[in-house]
């Protein structure tokens, strides 16, 4: 005979087990990105939260700002929420990884965006552009704009970003072959316009004869093409980006910059999120690779009228 008391415990029971089906056929998967105020990282965060919610998820999608203070924060609100999944762009290479080991160890799989940890092992995934392709292909590119001779400078992204380093690399590796290209200053200036801008004021102050700048992404070239217009110089200077935003494709359109290298961040955030699904149902990603890379684009005038939306650039 089944008592009232039997019947409330196997009520209990069945909900119980209802809810654990439900966490992760419908849980939480936090996504944290690094500054929504670049076009770049809104998107990343806009992807994975749609295709996130396609999926029946729900999304959060916070943001640590390069801080990897913040950055721990919101690791342990993750964990507080039990979210099933995390998908991050690390603020640091170095100092994230304890923050991706802290999600791990509480059982939390974390899938990195964008950026890498400087160890492999602890994440799921770890999904970016290739860097060294798309700055090897902007650097040729904007050879060609500049020609076999003239003075130079770069702007410099984040240097605890290793793609900073990358596509520092990419560019030197193809412009040391024209030995008339003069590097005369290179910038850091941490992914950021109003750096951009200002770093640019103090390049020109010191070499007004540039003929080029060569940008580690467009918001530090849309900072620079800024601060040449101020200075009456744009028409002379030849500027290149890394990144594909929608006001760097507005530049290329308006003859303002020479190309943008578009990285497909729509792309592998959307990839991210499936994988992640994947894992949380069947303990497998479905990719071979802990890294993976993802190919740029090139957008110039000849080809600016594909852009289709935010980083898409039809073929």
């Amino acid at each position: 005979m089944i008592t009232k008391g039997k019947r409330v415990l196997f009520a209990a029971v069945a909900f119980s087990a209802l809810m654990s089906g439900a966490a992760y056929a419908d849980g939480l998967i936090t996504i944290i990105v690094n500054d929504p105020a670049n076009p770049y990282w809104k998107t990343e965060g806009d992807v994975a939260k749609a295709t996130a919610e396609k999926m029946g998820y729900t999304a959060t999608v916070s943001a640590h700002k390069g801080d990897t203070n913040a950055e721990s924060t919101m690791i342990d609100t993750a964990i507080t929420n039990k979210s099933v999944a995390i998908i991050l762009d690390p603020a640091n290479a170095d100092g994230s990884v304890g923050a991706v080991q802290k999600a791990v160890s509480a059982g939390i799989p974390v899938f990195l965006v964008n950026a890498e940890i400087n160890k492999e092992g602890l994440a799921k995934a770890q999904l970016v552009s290739n860097n060294a392709q798309g700055a090897a292909m902007g650097a040729t590119q904007w050879q060609q704009d500049m020609g076999d001779k003239g003075k130079y400078a770069e702007l410099f992204g984040n240097p605890a970003d290793n793609n900073a380093a990358t596509r520092s690399n990419g560019y030197e590796t193809v412009l040391s072959q024209y030995p008339d290209l003069e590097k005369v200053a290179k910038e850091v200036a941490n992914w950021d316009r109003t750096q951009g801008h200002d770093k640019m004021q103090s390049i020109l102050q010191a070499h007004p004869d540039i003929t080029g700048v060569i940008s580690g992404n467009d918001e530090m070239a849309l900072g620079a093409i800024a601060a040449l217009k101020e200075a009456g110089k744009l028409a002379s200077v030849k500027v290149g980006g890394f990144d594909g935003s929608p006001d760097a494709v507005a530049a290329v359109k308006a003859g303002e910059m020479q190309y943008t290298v578009l990285q497909p961040v729509a792309v592998f955030s959307a990839q991210a999120v499936k994988e992640a699904d994947s894992f949380i149902k069947t303990g497998k990603t479905g990719v071979d690779t802990e890294k993976q890379l993802f190919d740029c684009l090139l957008i110039t005038k000849d080809n600016v009228d594909k852009y289709t939306g935010p980083f898409t650039l039809s073929q």
